[in-house]
C-alpha cells in the first residue's frame, strides 16, 4: 500500500535522531508496541498517534496524511469557512432575515451534520454565520441574546465540522469565537459544549491536564436539568476518553459508569447535538475496551451492537470503524473488512475521511495472504492504493 502511518513514524523518527527506544520512554508507550506498528503489525490507535506525534514534535495529522478528498469539492467549502474564521470577531454580518428562518437554518445544517453530510453543512455555513453576526448587530435585549445563541452554536457547529473532516487548524479560531459570544447567549449550555469540544482537540493533541480541567469544570457545572443532565453525561463520556488514550482503564470505565447512570435517567436524547444516551454509552465502552482494555473483548462485544431507531449514522459509523480495529488486532482481518463495509453503510462520508479507516485497510491488506476482490473494491472507493 502507499506510505501508512508506521511508516511515516519511523521516518519521523529517524530524522529526529531518536531510537525507537528514546521514542517509547517519551511517548509512554512500550517498545514492542512502537516496533509492531513501523513494521505494520499492529495497527495504530487515535492515543497512540497522538502520544508519537507529540513526541516528535509534528501533528497527529502529519502521521496520518489527514485531511483527506472525499472526492467532492471539499476544499471549496473548507476555504469559504477559513476566510469567515479569520475575520474572526471583524465578521462581516449581512441582512440575517426573519430570526425564526436564521434558526431553522441552523437547524438543518446541525442535522446535515448529524446525517453524515459534513461538506454539506461546511457549505451552508458561512452564510448562517455572517446572517447571525447581522442578527446580533441589529437586534437589542432578549433578542439579541438569543441571537448571540444561534451564533454560538453555530461556531460550535463549525468546529465540530473541521475536526470531523480533518482540518483541525481550523477548530481552534472556531472555538475560541464559540467561547467569545457564550456569555452573552441566553443559552449559556453551548458554552459548556464549547469547553468540552476544546478538550477534545487537546486530547486529540495528548494534552491531558488542561483537557481534564475543563473537563471537570464542565461536570462540576451540570445540574439535574434536563440541560445539565446531558452536559453531565457528555462531560463524563469526554472524560473516559482522555483516560482511555492515557491507558487508564479503571479510571475510564468509572466515567463510562457514571454517564450510563444519567443516560438510564435521560434514556436516548439528541439535545445539543449530543446523541446522548444508552446506546452511545455502549458504544463508547466499547471504544474504551478497545483503546486500554481488550481488544478481543471489543471485537466480540461490539459486533453485537444493535442500533435504535433514529441513531445518528456518524455515531454508529464511528463504532464500526472501531469494532473492525478491534478485529484486526484479534487476528481476524476477514471480520475487520466486514465492520469496515459496515461503517462504510452507516456513514459513507465520515469513513471515507477517517484515519483509521486508511490504518485498519493497510493492517488488512498486511494480514491477507492475498488481496480479496471485497479488500480491493473497498481500497478503490477509499481512494487508497493497495
Amino acid at each position: 500500500m502507499s506510505e501508512n502511518v508506521g511508516q511515516r513514524i519511523a521516518a519521523e523518527r529517524k530524522i529526529a535522531g531518536l531510537s525507537q527506544q528514546t521514542l517509547a520512554t517519551r511517548s509512554a508507550y512500550s517498545l514492542s508496541m512502537i516496533k509492531a506498528v513501523e513494521q505494520g503489525r499492529e495497527p495504530a490507535s487515535a492515543g497512540f498517534i497522538s502520544a508519537i506525534a507529540r513526541a516528535l514534535r509534528v501533528t497527529p495529522e502529519h502521521l496520518t496524511g489527514a485531511p483527506y478528498d472525499d472526492g467532492k469539492p471539499l476544499s471549496d467549502a473548507v476555504n469559504e469557512l477559513s476566510v469567515l474564521l479569520a475575520e474572526g470577531r471583524y465578521a462581516r454580518g449581512v441582512d440575517p432575515g426573519p430570526v425564526a428562518q436564521l434558526e431553522a437554518d441552523l437547524t438543518a445544517a446541525q442535522q446535515l451534520y448529524r446525517s453524515d453530510r459534513t461538506r454539506q453543512a461546511i457549505e451552508v455555513l458561512p452564510g448562517i454565520i455572517r446572517r447571525a453576526h447581522g442578527a446580533v448587530r441589529d437586534l437589542t435585549g432578549d433578542a439579541q441574546a438569543h441571537a448571540y445563541t444561534l451564533l454560538t452554536s453555530a461556531y460550535v457547529l463549525a468546529e465540530w465540522c473541521v475536526r470531523r473532516t480533518g482540518h483541525l487548524l481550523l477548530a481552534l479560531p472556531a472555538l475560541d469565537l464559540a467561547d467569545t459570544y457564550a456569555p452573552l447567549a441566553d443559552d449559556a449550555h453551548w458554552g459548556a459544549f464549547s469547553v468540552l469540544a476544546r478538550a477534545r482537540v487537546l486530547t486529540h493533541y495528548a494534552e491531558s491536564v488542561v483537557a481534564e480541567q475543563l473537563i471537570d469544570t464542565a461536570i462540576a457545572a451540570a445540574d439535574e436539568t434536563a440541560a445539565g443532565l446531558v452536559i453531565g453525561g457528555y462531560s463524563h463520556l469526554a472524560a473516559a476518553v482522555s483516560e482511555a488514550r492515557k491507558l487508564n482503564y479503571t479510571n475510564a470505565m468509572d466515567h463510562i459508569d457514571a454517564a450510563a447512570d444519567i443516560a438510564r435517567r435521560t434514556g436516548e436524547t439528541d439535545s445539543y447535538m449530543t446523541a446522548f444516551g444508552p446506546l452511545n454509552v455502549r458504544i463508547h465502552r466499547h471504544a474504551i475496551e478497545l483503546e486500554a482494555g481488550d481488544p478481543h473483548r471489543a471485537a466480540r462485544e461490539g459486533a453485537q451492537l444493535t442500533a435504535v431507531t433514529g441513531a445518528p449514522p456518524t455515531r454508529l459509523g464511528h463504532h464500526w470503524q472501531d469494532n473492525a480495529r478491534a478485529w484486526l488486532m484479534s487476528g481476524k482481518p476477514d471480520k475487520a473488512l466486514i465492520a469496515l463495509n459496515r461503517a462504510r453503510v452507516a456513514a459513507p462520508q465520515q469513513t471515507r475521511l477517517h484515519p483509521a479507516v486508511r490504518e485498519t485497510l493497510h493492517g488488512i491488506a498486511g494480514a491477507q495472504r492475498r488481496q480479496s476482490e471485497s479488500l480491493v473494491g473497498f481500497a478503490s472507493w477509499l481512494g487508497a492504493s493497495l
